[in-house]
Order: structure tokens, then sequence, then C-alpha cells
């Protein structure tokens, strides 16, 4: 029982962090674009990616790679 929960633990522990580091590495790629067209948008609901995605002809291409991939549709 007690290797059974070790194993449990450690895989979600993995999964947490390569999520955490997509997330980090999409803030990063937008992180100037947020603040320049998108700053005062309440974050959560998806309002910041479609404040992002308003302005996709503006935005650099690394983020313009982040906001389609995360754009329903």
């Amino acid at each position: 029982m007690r290797i059974a929960l070790s194993v449990l633990f450690l895989a979600t522990q993995m999964a947490t962090t390569a999520a955490l580091a997509q997330t980090a590495s999409e803030r990063e790629a937008c992180e100037a674009d947020y603040k320049k067209f998108c700053s005062g948008v309440q974050q959560g609901g998806g309002r910041v990616i479609k404040c992002l995605s308003d302005h996709m002809s503006e935005l650099t291409p690394e983020c313009q790679k982040v906001v389609k991939a995360n754009t329903p549709g």
C-alpha cells in the first residue's frame, strides 16, 4: 500500500511539473504583448486569450502560436 501511494504521488508531481512548465513558457512568450495590449483585462474565464486574439496581427510570432493553440475552434 505504501509503495502504491508513493508511485501515485510521484506520477502526480511529474504531471503537475509538466503542466506548470508549459504554462510558464506560454506566459513568457506573451508577457510583453499582454502588458502592451491587455494589462487592464481581468484574468480568468478566457478573457486574456480573447483580448490577445483581438490583437492577433500585432502580437509577436511566439505569442501568436500560444494564442492559436489556446483558442477554441
